[in-house]
């Protein structure tokens, strides 16, 4: 299942479950629909793999299976600009 990660990894955006602009990859590597695009061209930068549309998950099924409440933020370069 999931874990459906709650930010970007890149700009530390908010990306609740039923977000449309969250991106991943075979990993779970999350990040915002801008940083996908535009920081890393659709490209992840931990494995190279695909970053594609993540999957919304029914909002009756949010109660048993939750998002993850993690926040995860990685110190990529070409990110640094993003956060202050």
């Amino acid at each position: 299942m999931l874990k459906l990660k709650p930010n970007c990894e890149c700009c530390d955006a908010d990306l609740p479950p039923d977000s449309q602009d969250a991106r991943s990859c075979s990993f779970e590597c999350t990040f915002c629909k801008s940083c996908a695009d535009t920081v890393f061209h659709g490209a992840c930068p931990n494995c190279g793999g695909e970053l594609l549309r993540r999957p919304v998950r029914p909002a009756k099924h949010l109660a048993k299976f939750p998002g993850s409440t993690e926040r995860f933020v990685k110190d990529h370069p070409e990110c640094a600009h993003l956060r202050t």
